[in-house]
């Protein structure tokens, strides 16, 4: 692999942990490989992270977490619609990260940190889906649980089914269920 040479070192540390970690797993990959790979001292990588899990905790702040444009995914009164904007709009931040995605859930049984900023990324989520989901019109005592819920089928497709042959299929049948679990229902007298 070769690297920019105007690239700091830091970054180039952390693109070869990424690819080794993915490659082997974090368990069977020495800092000495990293320190190859990214063509510096392993001085230096213990310099930018004291210990190996470190590494870890800075891979994790490298996932994307932008804010989500809600002019552009909410359409007042079509939730199913605004739903599915959003998993577009998340689909495509982490898309520009699969690998690292997909390692970092793998990490996180045996890495407690890693679980722990999973967890906090997760709960960001929630928060989105509901904020879309009350901007589309969407009131009750179910927005909470959809939230989750849509939020749980997220983290998992990009966790461990984003190569699904099927994914995007099933993605739109869950999103219209929960759509239409959401509507308002007429009060029977």
């Amino acid at each position: 692999m070769t690297e920019p040479a105007d690239e700091p070192a830091r970054e180039r540390i952390l693109r070869a942990a990424e690819e080794l970690f993915a490659e082997a797993g974090f368990d069977a990959t020495p800092t000495s490989r990293v320190a190859e790979r990214a063509g510096v001292p392993k001085g230096l990588v213990h310099y930018y992270f004291k210990r190996k899990p470190d590494l870890l905790a800075a891979l994790v702040d490298r996932l994307p977490d932008e804010p989500v444009p809600m002019t552009e995914v909410v359409v007042p009164g079509d939730l199913e619609e605004s739903l599915h904007r959003l998993v577009g709009v998340l689909d495509r931040a982490l898309d520009s990260s699969a690998v690292l995605s997909h390692l970092l859930w793998r990490e996180a049984d045996t890495h407690p940190d890693v679980l722990v900023a999973l967890r906090a990324r997760y709960d960001r989520v929630v928060v989105r889906v509901r904020e879309v989901i009350e901007a589309a019109g969407g009131r009750g005592p179910d927005v909470e649980p959809a939230a989750e819920l849509l939020a749980s089928a997220v983290s998992y497709r990009h966790s461990v089914a984003r190569h699904a042959d099927d994914e995007r299929g099933a993605m739109r049948r869950e999103l219209s269920f929960l759509a239409r679990a959401l509507e308002p229902r007429p009060h029977s007298n």
